[in-house]
């Protein structure tokens, strides 16, 4: 007899998520982030991707949303409902969109904050020197005000705040907005050698180069539903995520397309009328 195989590390299942009782926002979105992999998730502003992140992370009420339907799971149990405290002991952490920083602190004391959920003074300072090694630039500057960071050394912050507090999942939103070229590949490099050190990551982009280039697998996340989701190699060589998300405009198409779902209209109605 076969082996029973080990559930998704992060499994979402058919979940919905309103905002004010009546703004639904998330549609019956199902993904899996298996374990030691990197998971991308891909979508224009407004498509839910934050949602989602928040759905997971327990952090939907301060914006007055909840979920109506479906189901979270981390390696089989469920999450659901669990206050934000309880999924970060679990094993999630999650790094916002903007980053997000403690700005008159400390980079010392922001680091020491993402440890909260932490009672290992040991586990503590292993993470502390994981994080010190990852970064040198915060080594040079653990005593200096974070507000006063470049941009680049806020998100190795950011990062380096959320690692300290063990996670088996780091939840990323955007971590190569607003950066230039080559922090956008640092941060790339971080995250690759962040998983390869054993934790996994689901990863929210409209970066999609940058993204389905570290990932095993991609989902294409619109107005609130998964209108596509394969290997990441796949995705980076679909032509209609190529035109929308990567800016490839192909077989005579008129760029602008406000949507993936208008580009993959498009081409229907082309193969269609051929």
């Amino acid at each position: 007899m076969a082996e029973p195989s080990e559930p998704p590390l992060l499994a979402v299942r058919n979940l919905e998520v309103v905002y004010h009782d009546v703004v639904l926002v998330l549609r019956g979105v199902s993904l899996e982030v298996p374990a030691g992999a990197v998971v991308a998730l891909l979508g224009a502003n407004g498509a839910g991707k934050t949602t989602l992140l928040r759905a997971v992370t327990g952090l939907l009420a301060p914006h007055r949303g909840k979920i109506t339907k479906g189901v979270v799971e981390l390696a089989g149990h469920p999450v659901t409902h669990a206050d934000p405290a309880e999924v970060v002991r679990r094993g999630i952490a999650q790094v916002m969109e903007g980053r997000r920083i403690f700005a008159e602190m400390t980079v010392e004391d922001n680091l020491r904050a993402g440890a909260y959920t932490r009672r290992s003074r040991a586990e503590v300072r292993e993470n502390h020197a994981r994080v010190m090694e990852l970064f040198p630039a915060l080594a040079d500057r653990r005593t200096s005000i974070a507000g006063y960071l470049s941009g680049g050394e806020q998100q190795m912050l950011a990062i380096g705040r959320a690692l300290m507090a063990s996670p088996t999942l780091l939840l990323l939103d955007e971590p190569s907005l607003g950066l230039a070229p080559k922090l956008v590949e640092q941060v790339r490099d971080i995250i690759v050698t962040i998983n390869q050190a054993g934790t996994s990551v689901l990863l929210v982009e409209q970066n999609a180069t940058m993204a389905l280039s570290i990932a095993t697998r991609g989902y294409v996340l619109e107005l609130g539903k998964v209108v596509r989701d394969g290997p990441a190699d796949e995705l980076l060589d679909d032509d209609d995520i190529r035109e929308f998300y990567l800016g490839a405009v192909a077989d005579g198409s008129p760029a602008g397309r406000r949507s993936f779902a208008e580009v993959k209209s498009y081409r229907r109605r082309k193969r269609w009328s051929a």
